[in-house]
């Protein structure tokens, strides 16, 4: 009975640990225009103007919406150690003419979000060699 009380108190503890890098993502909005339309998770999203945002600091999902609200995409990401970002904007690879989101980065943070690939990313990689594209953030004074 003591083994298992100690066990569900680390268990806890670790929880805890791993969850406070999540919560200090981003704060704010990232705000970007994509002259072409691109993949988010495996929802196709047109050109237009996008925020992406965490909508809850306890999960590790990014709320990617354009402006007029019509498309909207949650993905999953994980947290990725770097030196603090210059400025806040978002990477994608590109396969072939086939864009996907893949990172956010905040300006100031000392680590960036990087997207989980989804299957048609993952397919599309099979396919084509991948190229990276950036794009900044379009409202800098909304991502500090």
């Amino acid at each position: 009975m003591n083994t298992v009380k100690k066990l569900i108190v680390l268990t806890g503890l670790l929880s805890v640990l791993c969850a406070i890098p999540a919560m200090a993502q981003i704060s704010t909005r990232v705000t970007f225009d994509a002259p072409s339309a691109f993949y988010a998770g495996d929802v196709e999203m047109p050109a237009g103007s996008y925020t992406v945002s965490v909508p809850n600091a306890d999960d590790n999902l990014l709320l990617i919406e354009d402006v007029n609200g019509s498309h909207a995409a949650f993905v999953n990401y994980v947290v990725t150690s770097v030196t603090p970002h210059t400025q806040s904007d978002v990477t994608f690879n590109k396969y072939g003419e086939t864009e996907f989101l893949s990172q956010v980065w905040v300006e100031g943070q000392d680590s960036g979000m990087q997207v989980v690939r989804s299957k048609a990313e993952r397919a599309a990689a099979k396919a084509a060699a991948s190229e990276k594209d950036s794009l900044s953030d379009t409202n800098t004074s909304e991502a500090k």
